[in-house]
């Protein structure tokens, strides 16, 4: 059986593609780093305009309605592109919790905004996803939130956020709720709009389907396309790789004509090629075979965590000095994989779950 993309994701990647090289050029994306805006209203304003927040809302709420493997398309050319803006958790686990678990009315009141791009939205699963940090957790009692959430996804300038709480529930908390404060959390991608939120007794709307079974699938989504945005940036840093060994000349012969140079990128190739069908399957698995998803999900994110590392090492390396210079900017691409490799759980952890999941290991 052959799995492949349609004419029409093919179309829409291809589209994104352009969209971005012209919208997101390296000097936009330096000049976004250089400011700690984490988000370019340019960028958004174009992925707006291609349709990129109605993706996964449904059709009845003015969305497009389709699936995770075209969003995973969508976070590959993201991570392509290190494009700062949001979408992780505005595009795609904030309409996934309002669709499957959020009440008529929030389901009314927030969904066709997201799928216009009227209104950006928060996630804070982190803790309940990757384990609690510092301390770090949000209680729910009597419909009021208090605690601390971490890397909470897409936070600079969401206008409401989607929160787990300690015991598993989903929470809607709109921005200038009364006693919610938020900070940015810097990470070392700079492209990442994440953030820090604590609550002290902030009102909260509970997403009335929401279970463990809800969180998974968020979870799940999220290893996913973090997987997918580690493998575009991995394929931009070896296409940039080979390129500059087919110019940077030494000893009169360019450095692509050496054994050992042909070897490192062939070495990242072979690498890098396996991952792209272990993601769109399990893109595909979310909506297409459920009970396989959390599995296929988890062997992902893990795995292109690891891919992603060699590749932006290796690729760093093939440029020798100039690859830790601000120069070509490999350290965009460098620092995105650095992130996605540990944003809802590193690949020790995710491997752990894993195990779990299979009966392998016990919790």
């Amino acid at each position: 059986m052959e799995f492949a993309l349609s004419a029409d994701q093919q179309m829409l990647q291809d589209s994104l593609r352009r969209a971005l090289a012209r919208a997101c050029p390296l000097e936009r994306v330096r000049r976004v780093a250089d400011h700690d805006e984490a988000l370019d209203r340019d960028v958004w304003r174009t992925l707006c305009e291609l349709g990129v927040p109605a993706l996964l809302v449904p059709e009845a709420f003015g969305g497009l309605g389709l699936s995770l493997l075209d969003a995973a398309l969508v976070a590959e050319e993201l991570g392509r592109h290190v494009a700062p803006t949001p979408f992780l958790g505005s595009a795609v686990l904030a309409p996934l919790a309002l669709r499957e678990t959020g009440s008529a009315a929030q389901q009314d009141e927030w969904l066709p905004r997201l799928a216009a791009g009227e209104c950006i939205a928060g996630v804070a699963i982190a803790e309940a996803v990757a384990g609690a940090r510092d301390g770090a957790s949000v209680t729910a009692a009597n419909g009021r939130l208090d605690g601390s959430a971490l890397f909470v996804l897409d936070a600079g300038a969401a206008d409401f956020f989607i929160v787990a709480d300690r015991a598993g529930g989903l929470h809607l908390v709109r921005a200038d709720a009364a006693g919610l404060r938020r900070s940015a959390l810097r990470s070392i991608d700079a492209m990442r709009p994440l953030g820090e939120l604590h609550f002290a007794q902030v009102k909260a709307e509970p997403l009335p389907g929401a279970s463990a079974a809800t969180l998974a699938r968020l979870r799940n989504a999220g290893w996913s396309l973090l997987a997918a945005d580690t493998l575009g940036a991995g394929e931009a840093m070896l296409g940039q790789a080979v390129a500059y060994a087919k110019e940077r000349r030494q000893f009169g012969r360019v450095i692509g004509s050496f054994q050992a140079v042909k070897h490192l990128c062939a070495e990242m190739a072979a690498a890098l090629e396996p991952g792209r069908a272990l993601v769109w399957y399990a893109a595909h698995a979310f909506d297409a075979l459920p009970d396989e998803a959390a599995l296929l999900a988890a062997h992902a994110k893990a795995h292109l965590s690891e891919t992603g590392t060699f590749i932006a090492r290796t690729a760093t390396e093939v440029h020798g000095g100039m690859g830790i210079t601000d120069l070509l900017g490999l350290h965009y691409w460098f620092k995105r994989i650095g992130c996605n490799r540990q944003l809802l759980g590193g690949p020790e952890r995710v491997r752990q779950l894993a195990a779990e999941m299979q009966g392998l290991a016990t919790v």
